[in-house]
């Protein structure tokens, strides 16, 4: 036997669907329709699952990575508009109707996430049941996100933005370490390399950070909040007020 072929069984182990905050909100009469459909994929930092203007396949339930949602320029600039952790999951355009949407989606942090085909998942979804309604309450804080990192990037500092964009990283991962260059980071909040070089170097010069060769950990989260503006405790705030049962608490 294959060495993937043997490690297979002990990932699975050591991940459960459950572990996505969304599938974890589902009764046992839901998930386990859904249980047999659940495929365990690695999700690698970069792997791209869809492009702007594709036919969505699959929805993603993220355990341990984060997806960022990009929207793309023609001259290839970009900016993220939102990002998804186990608190949620990627492809909602496929059950909202549209079945495509005009952003990328790319994997920002390396992890694994269940994979569901898209027709079982319109199959759920038209049921009219619990699934509905947890999709359109976590479609709504998706929304939210949306706006508040639009209304970020027009007037907030490159800083503010930084600080915003680290936290809602930190909610999304099992510990206090980003695997992420400034040259990407970049690329995600649509500012240049130089601005978020000068707002990382300040971050660790008030040792609120820890930043080498792409690793940042995050030293002093409670200074990250109070240089954050008013968009991350927004988020959070509708985040938790709309998904109760499973709050995004953090990273200490």
């Amino acid at each position: 036997m294959s060495e993937s072929a043997s490690s297979k069984p002990s990932i699975e182990r050591q991940h459960k669907p459950t572990e996505n905050h969304l599938l974890s909100e589902l009764s046992e009469e839901v998930l386990q329709r859904l249980l047999p459909h659940l495929e365990l994929v690695e999700m690698p930092l970069g792997k791209v699952l869809y492009e702007s203007g594709d036919v969505l396949r699959y929805v993603y339930f993220p355990t341990d990575c984060i997806v960022s949602l990009l929207y793309v320029m023609e001259n290839g600039s970009s900016a993220e508009i939102s990002v998804v952790g186990f608190e949620g999951l990627v492809g909602v355009a496929l059950f909202m109707g549209g079945e495509s949407t005009t952003s990328r989606a790319i994997v920002q942090s390396a992890g694994y996430a269940y994979r569901l085909s898209g027709q079982r998942m319109k199959d759920e979804f038209n049921r009219h049941g619990e699934l509905l309604m947890l999709m359109l309450r976590y479609s709504q804080a998706l929304i939210t996100q949306m706006a508040q990192t639009a209304v970020c990037n027009r007037h907030h500092s490159i800083e503010q933005q930084l600080c915003r964009w680290l936290l809602l990283s930190l909610d999304r991962l099992k510990d206090s370490h980003l695997l992420m260059t400034q040259e990407l980071i970049a690329n995600m909040l649509g500012v240049r390399r130089e601005g978020v070089t000068e707002a990382a170097g300040h971050l660790q010069k008030m040792g609120v950070i820890d930043y080498s060769r792409g690793r940042i950990h995050v030293s002093n989260r409670v200074k990250l909040e109070q240089l954050s503006c008013e968009c991350y405790a927004v988020v959070k705030k509708e985040t938790d007020r709309l998904l109760p049962r499973n709050k995004v608490t953090g990273n200490k």
